[in-house]
């Protein structure tokens, strides 16, 4: 992929997202494999080639959120599983979000992959009665101009979505450039997510793709959801399996004065 910084301004305004649940890089084809193959969700049997065939995807993006990632246990063979998709994807930046540890077993994190020099990193624990779950708040540019994007993966039920939701609707807040990207676990269109409209720059997708389960996709619950500064000339679900959940992508045009370049360090 071309630099960032070698583009024409009008492509270096263009950004193109992914987001993905990968189940520690597990794969489920079919219902029955929670159960026949649960032993494959404590060892790292066949994770790796999983992984592998993520990174050959992924290469075109210049923005990759991760949910459900390991930081390195024994279900991983002891791998950061966002510093091997980063590297194997020729990203310079990654930062990862630890979240739920099981003794040495399992780690499940947030993560983001990046062609574009983050200039601020936030960890948020979100709540829960059962804790373990996380937004990544990360900021590229600085000001008005910047682009802030949030990563995070909500839980199963409606009531702790539902504290979640007004969490991070505190944290985006009314900032113009602002995305948000993750396994939300509700559809964009329902009413859970009315509160986040509301108290944010965020606005309703006009289509959302069904991602889940991915052998036969019939719920939209993974999104990219971007502030209404943002023009979205493409949303879609990638017809690549990593685990449970196909990969969301979205082609996104940031307005001509935000900042979309690489900072320069002074040093």
């Amino acid at each position: 992929m071309t630099h960032l910084a070698a583009r024409t301004e009008s492509d270096a305004r263009r950004l193109n997202l992914l987001s993905c649940n990968i189940l520690a890089g597990g794969s489920v084809k079919r219902y029955r494999d929670y159960v026949t193959h649960s032993w494959k969700h404590v060892l790292p049997h066949g994770k790796r080639a999983n992984l592998d065939g993520l990174a050959r995807v992924i290469g075109e993006f210049d923005l990759v959120g991760l949910q459900e990632a390991d930081a390195g246990s024994l279900r991983s063979g002891f791998l950061n599983q966002t510093q091997y998709l980063a590297e194997a994807a020729r990203f310079p930046y990654w930062t990862h979000q630890p979240n739920r540890r099981v003794s040495r077993l399992a780690t499940s994190s947030n993560g983001l992959l990046a062609r574009l020099h983050p200039d601020e990193v936030l960890d948020y624990p979100l709540p829960g009665r059962i804790p373990g779950r996380g937004a990544l708040w990360v900021r590229f540019g600085r000001g008005d101009a910047s682009l802030v994007v949030v990563i995070a993966h909500l839980a199963l039920g409606p009531a702790a979505r539902a504290r979640q939701l007004a969490f991070l609707a505190e944290i985006i807040g009314q900032h113009p450039h602002a995305v948000l990207m993750g396994d939300l676990n509700t559809p964009a269109q329902g009413k859970e997510l009315d509160l986040l409209y509301a108290r944010t720059s965020l606005v309703r997708p006009e289509h959302a793709p069904a991602t889940f389960p991915s052998w036969r996709p019939t719920r939209a619950i993974d999104h990219i959801l971007v502030s209404r500064g943002i023009e979205v000339e493409k949303r879609w679900a990638l017809p690549h399996p990593v685990s449970d959940h196909l990969p969301i992508a979205a082609s996104i045009v940031m307005p001509a004065f935000a900042t979309t370049e690489p900072s320069v360090d002074a040093s």
